[in-house]
């Protein structure tokens, strides 16, 4: 059956937040001592902050749904990220995660889409990332979609900080 994309609701906090564990657990879990994933995790990826982040009106989640499974998750909102130039305004892709299994067919492509769309539904902004320094592959996947890379800071993981890159990609016209 083909993948579903759809905007995750308050009903949805405990798949999110497990599916969040998940994906961030499988993609980046090796890099770190279990005692700071356990931290991170327990810390970003809860229930009840899940269920805080889906119920906020300025804040956009994405679950991607293979045969009534989540296998992939997307989340957008004003920007967060320690850059000089962030303003009030400006949008974040905070989030965008597929399972291993799903990786590679294109399925990233479209979800980013969703929550790039959804960013600029009021019109053109600056948007924003973070990602890892050392993830090339994610680096090309935005780079291929305008982000360009702008400034560093470092992401706690429990006692670990990751040298992060800020990316940003400014307005464009919507076509």
């Amino acid at each position: 059956m083909t993948p579903v994309i759809r905007r995750a609701t308050v009903a949805d906090a405990a798949t999110l937040s497990d599916l969040a564990t998940r994906t961030f657990s499988q993609t980046f879990g090796h890099l770190y001592p279990a005692e700071d994933l356990a931290a991170f995790l327990g810390e970003n990826y809860t229930v009840d902050r899940q269920r805080t982040i889906l119920a906020h009106p300025a804040y956009g989640v994405w679950l991607v749904e293979q045969d009534g499974e989540a296998v992939g998750h997307a989340a957008a909102g004003p920007c967060g990220l320690p850059h000089p130039d962030v303003h009030p305004a400006d949008g974040e892709l905070k989030r965008l995660y597929l399972l291993a299994h799903m990786q590679g067919g294109g399925l990233g492509g479209e979800l980013c889409r969703v929550a790039l769309e959804w960013l600029l539904r009021d019109g053109p902004r600056t948007l924003w990332l973070g990602v890892w320094s050392r993830n090339l592959a994610a680096q090309r996947f935005y780079a291929r979609r305008g982000f360009q890379h702008v400034g560093d800071y470092e992401f706690p993981v429990g006692r670990v900080r990751d040298h992060e890159f800020v990316l940003r990609r400014p307005p464009v016209p919507l076509a």
